[in-house]
C-alpha cells in the first residue's frame, strides 16, 4: 500500500512538473537530492561504526548487562506474558539499551528476532498477541539518551552545536514513550473488559 501511495505521489509531481513547464527543476532536484543522500549516507556510516564499536566495547566490558540487569525490572512489569528466562526478553532488553543509544540500526535486528521469539511463544499464531504490540510501540517510541543519528546528520550540515538537542530528545522520546506505554495499556484493558 505504502509503494502505490509513494508511485502515485511520484507520478503526480512528474505531470504536474510537465504541465508547469518545470522539469527542468525536478531534474536538477532529483540529481542534488541523490548527492546529498550519497554525502549523509557516508556521513553517518562513520558515526554508527563508531557507536557500534563503543556498544561492542560496551558489551565486553559488561556495560550493557548492567543496563539489561537495570532494565529487567521495568521489562518484566512491561511484558508480564514472558517467562522470566526466555530468550525473547534477552533480545528486548538489547533492543531497547541500543535504542536508548540513538543506534536503532544496531536495534533493528534484536527487535525482529525478539519479535520471532515472541511469535514462538504466541504458538505461531498470524495474531499479535499483547508482548508483541508492547514491543512495537516501546519500540517504535523509545526512549533515546543520545540521538547519535540526528547528531551525525547536524554535524554533517555544519551546526554550531550538534549535541544541543541532547535534552529536547530526552524529554521527547520520554514523553512519546510514556504516551505509547498509557495507549497500549488502554486498549489493552478495554479489550479486556470488552472479552468480559
Amino acid at each position: 500500500m505504502v509503494n502505490i501511495i509513494w508511485v502515485t505521489l511520484f507520478v503526480i509531481g512528474l505531470v504536474f512538473a510537465g504541465i508547469n513547464g518545470t522539469m527542468d527543476k525536478v531534474n536538477e532536484a532529483i540529481f542534488q537530492g541523490a548527492k546529498e543522500a550519497v554525502a549523509i549516507c557516508i556521513g553517518l556510516i562513520s558515526v554508527l561504526t563508531f557507536w557500534l564499536g563503543l556498544m561492542k566495547i560496551a558489551e565486553k566490558a559488561g556495560l550493557l548487562k548492567g543496563l539489561s540487569r537495570l532494565l529487567q525490572p521495568i521489562a518484566r512489569r512491561l511484558f508480564p506474558d514472558i517467562p522470566k528466562d526466555h530468550p525473547a526478553m534477552g533480545y528486548i532488553l538489547s533492543n531497547m539499551s541500543a535504542n536508548m543509544f540513538g543506534l536503532g540500526n544496531a536495534a533493528t535486528p534484536m527487535g525482529i528476532k525478539a519479535m520471532e521469539e515472541l511469535k514462538r511463544l504466541n504458538g505461531g499464531k498470524d495474531e499479535a498477541s499483547r508482548s508483541m504490540i508492547t514491543l512495537l510501540a516501546i519500540n517504535t517510541a523509545s526512549i533515546t539518551l543520545i540521538p547519535t543519528t540526528v547528531i551525525s546528520i547536524r554535524i554533517q550540515y555544519g551546526s554550531v552545536s550538534p549535541t544541543e538537542i541532547v535534552g529536547t530528545t530526552i524529554l521527547a522520546t520520554a514523553c512519546s514513550t510514556m504516551g505509547a506505554i498509557l495507549v497500549d495499556r488502554f486498549f489493552y484493558y478495554r479489550r479486556m473488559r470488552k472479552r468480559m
